[in-house]
């Protein structure tokens, strides 16, 4: 990531029309800090196909059931319609009308989890919690502290923002 004042930061709506998502996390990530909270915070308002399905299976109802009662009891078939798109969820993990919202450009809660976490993870959101590379053998340790103490590292180059970026998708998979 570029952390020099003097290089010119993106606009990071420029970045949403990156191909791949790992081409739009290295765009934002590069774009600095504040765009990383932007993008955030529209990820977190952006309709995912799952909850458009949902939302349209509410409204079938609720319209099939009010036509029913104002206008004619044939309309039970929309709630009925809007029931079976919700019971395919306890069979399924995507609905067929999931499917069709994605194919209108939603995307699914995996893929704005995804991009969300790797944005986090860039970000540093991650870097306090224990991994298994932090775990210290404590014989190491003892005659470690015992030979004078720890030697320190220069500290390594920023990392590119694309390789930083693949790096937090392929974490943000597993």
């Amino acid at each position: 990531m570029t952390n020099d004042p003097a290089t010119p930061r993106v606009d990071h709506k420029a970045c949403l029309r990156h191909a791949t998502l790992e081409q739009r996390v290295a765009c934002i990530a590069d774009s600095g800090p504040e765009a990383i909270e932007a993008r955030l915070r529209e990820l977190d308002r952006e309709w995912t196909a799952g909850r458009v399905t949902k939302a349209v299976c509410g409204l079938v109802i609720v319209a099939g059931l009010a036509l029913t009662a104002v206008v004619h009891p044939w309309w039970l078939v929309l709630p009925a319609a809007g029931g079976l798109f919700l019971v395919q969820y306890l069979f399924t993990r995507r609905s067929w009308l999931g499917r069709v919202f994605q194919e209108a450009g939603y995307r699914s809660g995996f893929e704005v989890d995804q991009e969300k976490m790797a944005l986090k993870v860039i970000r540093g959101d991650f870097r306090h919690l224990p991994t298994l590379l932090d775990i210290e053998n404590k014989d190491d340790i003892s005659r470690l502290e015992g030979e004078g103490g720890i030697v320190m590292e220069p500290d390594e180059a920023k990392v590119d923002p694309v390789q930083a970026a693949k790096v937090a998708l392929e974490a943000a998979k597993s």
